[in-house]
């Protein structure tokens, strides 16, 4: 006689892994990586190979000393969080300095909360706030590209979103300021800025591998990235000589990197798609409103920590009905 084996829910079984996620990750970021080695060089490549080894020993220590559980370093989420850790600094970071953000991210950020699955907020963006907060000379040191993978010139400028703000705060006219770099350059990466999110077709081109790999989805990014396009176009056309364009705000800075491969982090970031849209929503708003009024140049790191913050209120309000509930 055949028997009927009833067992708990889920029934349904994907291929789909941390470990197959996180390495996807990893793969989707080679293309900024390549952009990144080629415009800054051995320095880039210095400052990443530390980054991801740092945060890499640090999750081992962490979990062998402290958690007194099998290490999951193979997983590949301490190689993502080196490696964003690493595209959010200047390429002429000092070594021990990038430790340190590696030790806050990792240990702070991570590890403190009992690890994969239980931060509350982005590791790369928390070591990156914290070093930005302690050294601020140093993480304002922008090296410019150099176009050369052993050209070590040590020659620094401001960011295109630092000059604005440089700009505006001597009464200047934005839109008349000398070298500012073109749309052909900002697509491509030859901008100062912190080396891993200064080529904006690369980051797209990573985008696209994760949408088509199923690891995002639509939701965040274009959330993000419409809503500071929007808001940053309204305020324009109110004052086009004191604000600037929209498509400037998108292909400099972070935003594409932040929007992309930091909002969309799945730990961190609301589970439902309603829920996406709205922590996309804030975050795009966040952005625009630090980026103009607020005392840094630059807002996306502080606007996805802070809707971080709202995720476990955001799933709350926006978790889809139980089956079978009216």
């Amino acid at each position: 006689m055949n028997l009927l084996k009833i067992s708990g829910s889920p029934h349904v079984h994907t291929s789909d892994s941390v470990k197959k996620i996180m390495w996807t990750v990893v793969i989707a970021l080679i293309p900024t990586m390549i952009f990144s080695f080629y415009y800054y060089g051995i320095d880039a490549v210095r400052v990443t190979a530390i980054s991801v080894a740092a945060c890499v020993v640090f999750e081992w220590f962490f979990q062998k000393v402290f958690l007194k559980e099998k290490t999951t370093v193979s997983d590949g989420s301490a190689v993502i969080t080196g490696l964003l850790l690493a595209f959010n600094v200047p390429s002429n970071l000092s070594w021990w300095i990038i430790i340190i953000g590696a030790l806050v991210a990792i240990g702070v950020s991570k590890m403190a909360f009992g690890g994969l699955g239980k931060n509350p907020f982005n590791p790369a963006l928390v070591g990156r706030v914290f070093l930005l907060i302690s050294f601020p000379q140093q993480m304002t040191s922008w090296p410019l590209p150099s176009q050369g993978f052993m050209n070590v010139d040590a020659t620094t400028g401001a960011t295109p979103l630092g000059l604005i703000k440089a700009a505006l705060a001597n009464g200047e006219n934005p839109a008349e300021i000398a070298g500012m770099p073109s749309y052909l350059d900002m697509m491509l990466g030859n901008i100062g800025g912190s080396f891993g999110e200064v080529a904006a077709l690369a980051i797209i081109l990573g985008g696209i591998i994760m949408l088509i790999r199923k690891v995002i989805t639509w939701h965040i990014p274009i959330t993000f990235i419409g809503t500071s396009f929007v808001f940053a176009a309204v305020l324009h056309l109110v004052n086009p000589s004191l604000y600037i364009a929209p498509e400037f705000h998108i292909l400099t800075g972070g935003l594409l990197l932040g929007a992309i491969f930091m909002a969309t982090d799945m730990v961190t970031s609301p589970m439902s798609n309603w829920g996406k849209i709205i922590f996309g929503v804030g975050c795009g708003l966040l952005t625009i409103l630090i980026r103009v009024w607020g005392s840094y140049p630059e807002g996306v790191s502080f606007a996805i920590l802070i809707m971080n913050a709202f995720v476990p209120l955001i799933n709350k309000g926006f978790k889809p009905k139980l089956f079978g509930k009216v």
